[in-house]
């Protein structure tokens, strides 16, 4: 066995680095679970009704922040599938080619058939030249986890692991049960808060834990808040963080609304068809995470209109004849809904001339 080099080494620190976030997160959860559960419900509160009350919600609230951390720590994110990687005989083309438009055409040629709508800014078919793979939409690759990332939001050193199509359900519901969690902390916590400043506790233990965790919960509320607030908009638009910090560019142009069906639907492609599974850190998000339904606003004139529901196979200009680019069912039907798909069905008469389906629309190769 060939002994580990100083690279390696650097490697494995920084691995075990990584963790001291995950670390500091359940060291402070299980003190809070101490302080809250012991010294506050079992030796500060006198009342039994009150006692036992505040302990099943405490360990309701408890069981569901930790299940939905673990999910999103230990759930793998996805990774483009096989058909997004380039052959051998590709890869070999593709490293003779000089970079420019020899370069670009090998990549058209290999992604025709591939449900991508995307492009970088300048217009290029988005390529990893590190995992040597042709990006699906919405996928990044994560310079940490050193691989690319379905549907990719970000890379989160609180549960060290990239947030993305495989798990970001868990992390909203992570967000929203830590939330929940320090909130009613700090509700119940209150009075006996105040008791402390007036001098109404007697000067034990417990007064220590009960002050600072009145103040950690206090602390958390505020910043996660803000933070799930903010993930929360990203639903309700189908965006993800890197792309409300930078919109996605399609063939016809950037359109910071490319991706969003309106309200309903987008959340439906985050939790899922079934009410059911919604607040349950189980996974039930819609689709593949290579493939997204897309709402083009800025629509290439040249380009054919398809309403949803037609023949998936279309006739461009030329009178050639494409394969339509392929959704999943449980993606298509957002698409097929007798209800209207716009944000805006107010107009309907303004979503049938200026709308299209572009899961069912080609673009045209130059």
């Amino acid at each position: 066995m060939a002994p580990s080099g100083p690279g390696s080494v650097r490697r494995r620190c920084r691995r075990v680095l990584y963790w001291i976030p995950v670390v500091f997160i359940s060291l402070l959860l299980g003190w809070s679970y101490y302080a809250y559960a012991i010294q506050l419900c079992i030796v500060s509160m006198e009342n039994v009704g009150e006692q036992v009350v505040c302990l099943i919600a405490y360990h309701l609230l408890f069981a569901m922040f930790v299940w939905s951390y673990w999910k999103t720590i230990f759930t793998l994110p996805m990774n483009p599938s096989k058909e997004f990687h380039l052959s051998y005989a590709e890869k070999e083309l593709l490293e003779r080619e000089p970079r420019g438009e020899a370069h670009q055409e090998v990549l058209r040629r290999a992604a025709k058939d591939l449900p991508i709508y995307t492009r970088t800014m300048s217009g290029a078919i988005r390529y990893c030249d590190r995992c040597q793979l042709i990006k699906p939409d919405r996928c990044h690759h994560c310079s940490v986890c050193d691989k690319c990332i379905l549907k990719m939001d970000h890379h989160c050193p609180w549960v060290n692991n990239c947030v993305g199509f495989s798990n970001y359900k868990f992390f909203l519901l992570f967000l929203a049960y830590s939330l929940l969690y320090c909130l009613f902390i700090a509700a119940t916590d209150l009075q006996y808060f105040i008791k402390f400043w007036t001098n109404g506790l007697p000067d034990t233990q417990a007064k220590f834990h009960i002050m600072f965790l009145f103040f950690a919960a206090a602390m958390f509320s505020v910043s996660l808040s803000s933070l799930f607030g903010y993930h929360c908009w990203l639903v309700s638009k189908n965006k993800s963080t890197l792309e409300a910090f930078r919109s996605p560019v399609f063939r016809h142009g950037t359109d910071k609304n490319g991706f969003s069906l309106g309200f309903s639907k987008n959340m439906r492609q985050v939790f899922g068809d079934e009410k059911k599974y919604w607040l349950l850190p189980v996974f039930s998000s819609l689709g593949d995470g290579c493939s997204f339904p897309t709402c083009l606003v800025n629509q290439d004139p040249e380009q054919p209109s398809t309403p949803a529901g037609m023949n998936s196979t279309l006739k461009t200009p030329e009178n050639h004849q494409f394969p339509a680019k392929p959704l999943r069912e449980s993606q298509s039907h957002l698409l097929m809904d007798s209800q209207s798909w716009t944000e805006n069905t107010a107009n309907p008469g303004k979503g049938k001339a200026g709308m299209s389906n572009p899961a069912l629309t080609m673009e045209n190769e130059t």
